[in-house]
């Protein structure tokens, strides 16, 4: 198709979601590269309760968790189920795997008696789609495949603008019809991707599966995406920093967390494009990467709910952004702006030096 090439700028990429590091007392963090346990670790932490942690490969990361219990059993029965759910519900959400649910789905352009996670996801997607005022778009899978084929080969360039606006027609969550366990795109060619607010629900599913197994005390890290429950030891809560985008080591900031989740954007890791200038979380309004923001981070009292806010929380400017998120209940952000500008929400509570 003609038209004229969209112009980019060099410095509006970002990367892949979710840099968060964890560190403090249990010293939990990033696998050592080519180490990936797969069985779990048991140690005595005191006289009443083991700390029982692993990391393991799922949703396209690793998976880390953090265990306190009496029982080391019982903890390692528990995070052996979580990561059953991790690995069940990685399938099912997949737009990958040709044989999941939502790949059937973005195929078929409708699909009946869905795993009832799809639906939930799904529908939860769409409340964010209106409660961020169409700023988080589970329907921006068409834009995300047109970049990723026209960079794809020996002679990549960007989409030009006939082509992009052509596939912006058949962005919008509004084209979506849920029914019970029934799913239909009102618009042939329409797709979805699960990518900013899957692997929350996913994390949010297996806390669900500890705190089943009366775990009170936990933490659990999917590539960024943090989920704790109770505390890391006696009156001390769990530790959490932010990933530097720098890669510097120099965390922007140091967070305690009990009873609530983490999760961030970032724009400093994953291109399709040599010039680092698109990546696959797009706004769907204009369907190119947005360029105010450098990293963002969500707390909120879920993982999905974090994981959704920080990638709707990028296309906004920070101000915006940080309003915005004020206006949510049990939520707050921190973001790293353009040129290193912090801008932070009024309830974020920072304990860096």
């Amino acid at each position: 198709m003609k038209g004229k090439p969209i112009k980019f700028k060099p410095d509006g990429a970002f990367d892949r979601r979710s840099f968060l590091k964890l560190s403090g007392l249990l010293g939990l963090g990033l696998a050592a590269p080519g180490i990936i346990p797969t069985s779990a670790e048991a140690l005595k932490f005191n006289r009443n309760a083991y700390k029982v942690s692993t990391t393991r490969l799922a949703m396209g990361t690793f998976v880390s968790m953090t265990l306190i219990h009496p029982s080391r059993d019982r903890a390692e029965e528990a995070m052996g189920e979580a990561f059953q759910e991790i690995r069940r519900l990685s399938q099912s959400l997949s737009r990958f795997d040709a044989t999941a649910a939502v790949a059937q789905l973005n195929r078929e352009g409708s699909l009946k008696d869905l795993p009832p996670e799809v639906t939930q996801v799904v529908a939860r997607s769409m409340d964010y789609y209106r409660l961020t005022r169409q700023r988080f778009d589970i329907t921006v899978k068409p834009v995300v495949d047109l970049f990723k084929d026209k960079f794809t080969g020996d002679n990549p360039v960007p989409p030009c603008e006939n082509e992009l606006e052509k596939t912006l027609e058949l962005v919008g969550s509004d084209k979506i019809s849920v029914k019970g366990r029934s799913i239909r795109f009102k618009q042939p060619g329409m797709g979805i991707t699960l990518d900013g607010i899957a692997k929350g629900y996913i994390v949010d599913r297996a806390s669900g599966i500890l705190a089943g197994h009366q775990i009170k005390n936990y933490l659990i890290n999917a590539g960024g995406d943090i989920r704790t429950k109770g505390s890391q030891s006696e009156k001390k809560a769990w530790t959490v920093a932010i990933q530097d985008p720098q890669k510097k080591q120099n965390y922007p900031d140091v967070i305690h967390l009990t009873d609530a989740a983490v999760a961030t954007s970032g724009n400093y890791e994953i291109y399709f494009d040599r010039e680092k200038v698109f990546h696959h979380i797009v706004d769907p309004k204009t369907g190119v990467s947005p360029e105010l923001n450098i990293s963002v981070s969500v707390i909120a009292r879920t993982a999905m709910d974090a994981d959704a806010l920080s990638t709707s929380l990028f296309v906004m400017n920070p101000t915006q952004a940080s309003h915005f998120v004020g206006s949510i209940p049990g939520c707050e952000c921190f973001i790293i702006a353009k040129k290193g500008k912090i801008v932070k929400s009024p309830g974020w509570k920072s304990s860096a030096t």
